[in-house]
């Protein structure tokens, strides 16, 4: 199973505000132990979202529209994410619960979301089979 852990942004965090050394430290072990532990996928933070872009569909069947950050509201705003895989739903709860206040200060949240699998989705052999046949090249693209 794979779960997001997905750290929300705070207005310190679009603002740009750099996290401490000290916080980039307690990341940093705590990756270590994700990865020693044999679970991590990714763990990146993103850059505040006025430099972001938003593309949204507002008619059914028409064309995208693209707006430019900065966006309100921090809170529903993404600051960086964690990409796990376990064995249960528990685990990720517990990794979750592990990780350091990715803001410091009190201001952190974690939103924790399983990822849909192939199966999950697509119930049609012929497609989920496409699907993976996709994955896999992208795991070969990306040993090249």
């Amino acid at each position: 199973m794979r779960f997001m852990m997905i750290v929300k942004a705070t207005t310190d965090s679009e603002a740009g505000v750099m996290p401490s050394q000290e916080l980039l430290e307690a990341m940093q072990k705590y990756n270590e132990e994700l990865v020693k532990a044999g679970v991590l996928l990714a763990a990146d933070g993103l850059q505040p979202s006025s430099g972001g872009i938003r593309i949204s569909y507002p008619e059914p069947g028409g064309k995208p529209k693209v707006v430019d950050g900065p966006f309100t509201e921090a809170k529903e705003i993404i600051a960086g994410y964690t990409l796990i895989e376990v064995k249960t739903r528990e685990e990720a709860i517990e990794w979750a619960m592990r990780m350091p206040d990715p803001h410091g200060f009190g201001q952190g949240e974690i939103e924790l979301r399983q990822v849909f699998e192939v199966e999950d989705l697509m119930s049609n052999p012929e497609t989920a089979e496409k699907e993976k046949s996709l994955r896999r090249l992208v795991e070969e693209q990306k040993k090249a």
